[in-house]
């Protein structure tokens, strides 16, 4: 067998095993119950939030750029999960972003994610709730 086609099958191999990774984990992680119509609810807000977030050059370089990477991401038709899986064709966007917002609270702080955000006190609770983040 040539060699180029044994790195391929290598690297195919390897994408597939990342794949299957992050579907366990997306599965592990993904919200339960009513959490998920809620997220659905806040998602104009949570866009707008994002942007915010990526555009405001007082933030750590590195956050924006993963912001900027997750609006790419939430853009894109291509999920890890694709959106014809009941349920879970969306909850994979849903964790991505928790995952990316937990990141950028912890960098960043509360309060700039607080001062960013467009909705509603309760809407603002409901994403803290959401993602697991503190509410003070």
């Amino acid at each position: 067998m040539p060699w180029w086609l044994d790195t391929l099958i290598g690297l195919v191999a390897a994408l597939l095993l990342a794949w299957l990774a992050l579907v366990v984990v997306l599965l592990a992680a993904r919200p339960k119950g009513s959490l998920l119509r809620e997220a659905l609810r806040l998602l104009p807000d949570l866009i707008r939030l994002l942007r915010r977030l990526a555009a405001d050059a007082s933030l750590p370089r590195g956050v924006r750029v993963r912001l900027a990477l997750l609006l790419a991401y939430l853009a894109l038709p291509i999920d890890l999960i694709p959106d014809f899986i009941p349920v879970l064709g969306y909850a994979d966007d849903a964790v991505v972003v928790v995952l990316v917002l937990r990141g950028t609270v912890r960098r960043a702080g509360l309060d700039a994610v607080r001062a960013h955000w467009p909705g509603t006190p309760d809407g603002f609770a409901a994403l803290c709730r959401l993602s697991g983040l503190p509410t003070t």
